[in-house]
């Protein structure tokens, strides 16, 4: 008995010597330090609402030219790298329903397809599908607008799966009133049906001026005033 109270007792000490904030970044959900960096940015520059919203992955993120590439526009960007549906669908009260956007434009589903050889495309069309059905819960009014997932280089092997969960979220959008798929994974490929690598920087996944460039082409005509 004696044995088991020291025990008990030693972990209580070692319990209480974790550092808190160390214990506070193990109970962090994945990206939370980046939603907060959101939130720090709003309370200093509050973002004018009913604006057009980007949210989604890295490929949003990296586009650090979108407001200058979009004038006439006003561009809320919250895209966050590395996220997955199921990120952007926790944390929408975050950064979605805060800015009351008259357009949500959504890039997002490729990373979910690369985290793991389980992840099907209907899981990602579902997950879409649950995202959409909160905004349109919400945001009742607003457009909503997805660019397709685009073929990366170094995720070549994923094409199969990007292309049918393009495919059956076009299918879905064309069902909804108010929504557009821009399709922007087309225009990435070479004759072969190849992605093409100048479009990309090093990293074969992210792209650099020439790739924006065609995202910027594809999506201004979509676009609301």
């Amino acid at each position: 008995m004696k044995k088991i109270i020291k025990q008990i007792s030693l972990a209580l000490v070692f319990f209480l010597s974790v550092s808190p904030d160390l214990l506070a970044q193990e109970t962090k959900p994945p990206f939370w330090d980046e939603i907060q960096a959101f939130k720090r940015e709003d309370s200093v520059h509050p973002p004018v609402k009913n604006s057009i919203l980007f949210v989604g992955s890295s490929s949003f993120n990296f586009w650090k030219t979108v407001q200058q590439d979009f004038p006439g526009y006003r561009i809320t960007n919250r895209g966050f790298g590395g996220s997955s549906l199921p990120d952007v669908i926790r944390y929408q009260d975050d950064i979605i329903y805060p800015y009351q956007p008259k357009q949500v434009v959504i890039y997002c589903g490729e990373n979910d397809l690369a985290a793991s050889d389980t992840v099907s495309a209907d899981l990602v069309v579902s997950r879409f599908k649950q995202l959409f059905s909160s905004i349109r819960q919400k945001l009742p009014k607003a457009s909503i607008v997805f660019v397709s997932i685009k073929p990366s280089p170094s995720r070549q092997h994923l094409m199969p799966k990007m292309l049918e969960a393009n495919m059956k979220i076009k299918s879905f959008l064309q069902q909804k009133k108010n929504t557009v798929f821009i399709d922007v994974y087309h225009k990435m490929l070479n004759e072969d049906g190849t992605p093409k690598d100048e479009l990309f920087i090093e990293d074969k996944l992210h792209m650099n001026k020439k790739g924006y460039s065609i995202w910027q082409k594809s999506i201004r005509p979509y676009l609301l005033k």
